[in-house]
């Protein structure tokens, strides 16, 4: 005996087409968090100088453990923002510079 159900699509709602539209926030969040990610390494240059590769010398694995979370920040704003590019850049520019300001400070001391 067979232990499933059987799934019913409709004519307008085919099985292809629902997966694309589930994962269509995924590419444009992930290179939102790139770029956020980009921008801010770029924030302690501006405020301290060439002086700040010294600091990175050292401290650059905790920085680049930063990527993976930028991305995963800039996916999941995307998609809880429906969509929106110009609000879940600026929401995601915002996240990912705190948390690379908190990681700056706390590695200051």
């Amino acid at each position: 005996m067979r232990d499933s159900t059987n799934m019913i699509y409709s004519q307008a709602e085919s099985p292809d087409k629902r997966d694309i539209e589930e994962t269509t926030w995924s590419v444009p969040g992930a290179i939102l968090g790139l770029l956020s990610w980009l921008l801010a390494l770029g924030i302690p240059f501006l405020l301290y100088g060439s002086n700040t590769l010294f600091f990175l010398l050292y401290t650059w694995p905790f920085f680049l453990a930063l990527l993976p979370v930028a991305v995963v920040v800039g996916v999941a704003l995307h998609s809880l923002l429906n969509g929106r590019l110009m609000l879940s850049a600026m929401a995601t520019i915002a996240s990912v510079a705190l948390l690379f300001g908190a990681l700056f400070l706390w590695l200051m001391g």
